[in-house]
Parts: C-alpha cells; structure tokens; sequence
C-alpha cells in the first residue's frame, strides 16, 4: 500500500526532467505539440504501475489498467503521429504568436504544469486499484460503456475530419459533417467522457466521490483554458466568417441538434 501511495512524487520526481527535455526539443523544432504526447503517454504508464503496485481486488485493478492503458495508447499513438508528421498544433502557434520572444520561458513553465496535471490526474485511478471491495457491481459495466462510447466517438470523429480535410474542395471550409454538425469539437467532448468512467466506478468505493474531480478539472481546462477558446481563434484567424456561423449553428462541446443555417 506505501508503495503506491508515494508512486504519485516518484512519478512527478521523474516527470519534471522529461517535460524539461521535451521543452528543449521543442526548441529546437518549433513544435511544442510534444507536451501533449508526454502527457498522454505518462498518465498511462502511472494508471498502470498503480495497477500493477496496489493490492486491491485483483480483477478490478486488471480492468483500470486495461482501460487506462488502451485510452493511453489510443491517444499517444495519434499523437506521436501529429507530432511526426505535421505542422505545430495551431494552439501552440498562437502562443508563439501571442508571447513573442517570451515563448520559450513561458513554454517551460507551462510544460512543467502539464506534469504537474497529468500526476494530479492519475491520481483518480488510486481509489479503484487500491479498494479491496470484491466483486463486479452495475456501476463498474456502466463505466465500461462509458469508455467504449468515447473510444467509438473519437474514431468517428477524428475520420469524419479526416475525411473532409483530405478532399481538397474542403480546403477554408469548415467540416459540418457527422457528429461535427452536432457540437465544434466532438473529439474534445469524448475524450471527457473517457474520464467520467472512472468516478462511476468509485461509486460506493472509498475516496470514489473524490474521482469527480478530474472529469471537473478536464471540462474547465477544456471550455475555458487550453482547449475550445485557443483552437476557436485559430480556427477564426484561418476560417473567418466561415467558423463564426459554425459556432452561431454548432453546440460548442455537449452534442446537441444543430441549428438552422442562417446564410
């Protein structure tokens, strides 16, 4: 049990000095889309040596590792893949613009605070692997559909967009296809609901209630940090007047029935 519990500073202790090298790559290539790989792909090596260090109910602890390690390897697979082979994520093109000569020093500290987030954010998967309450309850199969819907959403979403990026009669047009016609950002929307899996499965466990917090935290930073307003302005500065009917038209991030075009 002390062994998980202090894997949380280990895991942070071993983060800052990655993070740092990976503000230093980033240096020298321009993409600080890097940050979000670490990200993705740390929170899941933590959500697995929690798993494989507590000594809760067994099958429950196989079950938080499988889903934090296929959300982890989902999202750092595609990741790595944007990192590789395309231009700078238009969020960190527009604070390269915004901070000016100030982008590198504030870029460090902000590489920081995402291992900072993502070790706050493991830290939901602790209640579940450490709980020595046996056996499966309703709430535990109601988070696996919660997971596989986000699982499911995102792959529709992510090649609905892709399809319309890649004819190039889209190009300046903004994608109002699918689950892209019901909210701006589905991707966004499903890979919040990823994270209430796991507060539904505390439910009845000790610290469970706790588990809202990460669901809360990752709504906040999505509608008002680092998701919607920085991808809505890039999206305005390339798209226009074209992205500003989208959102008069568009549910910003719950999916809901678009609404009649009005030019």
């Amino acid at each position: 049990m002390s062994n998980v519990v202090l894997a949380p500073l280990y895991a942070l202790a071993l983060l800052v000095p990655v993070m740092t090298l990976a503000w230093r790559r980033q240096k020298k290539t321009r993409n600080a889309g890097v940050v979000d790989l670490i990200w993705a792909s740390s929170i899941g090596l933590m959500g697995i040596g929690y798993g494989l260090l507590a000594d809760g109910w067994l099958p429950r602890r196989i079950l938080v590792v499988t889903l934090v390690g296929l959300w982890s390897l989902r999202l750092t697979r595609l990741l790595y893949k944007r990192v590789r082979d395309e231009p700078e994520d238009g969020r960190y093109s527009q604070l390269r613009e915004d901070w000016g000569q100030r982008f590198d020093a504030n870029a460090l500290w902000f590489f920081q605070a995402q291992a900072l987030l993502a070790v706050l954010l493991s830290l939901t998967f602790l209640p579940l692997v450490v709980a020595a309450e046996a056996g499966w309850r309703a709430q535990d199969g109601f988070a696996v559909l919660l997971f596989l819907a986000s699982v499911v959403g995102e792959f529709i979403s992510d090649g609905q967009l892709h399809t319309w990026r890649t004819n190039p009669a889209n190009r300046g047009v903004t994608c109002r296809e699918g689950l892209w016609a019901w909210s701006r950002h589905p991707n966004y929307f499903f890979e919040w609901l990823h994270w209430l899996a796991y507060p539904v499965m505390g439910i009845s466990l000790a610290y469970g209630a706790l588990l809202w917090i990460a669901p809360a935290l990752m709504l906040f930073l999505v509608l008002r940090v680092t998701g919607i307003p920085p991808t809505e302005q890039q999206s305005i500065k390339s798209r226009g007047d074209d992205y500003r009917a989208y959102q008069r038209e568009t549910n910003a991030f719950f999916p809901g029935r678009p609404k009649r075009r009005t030019s």
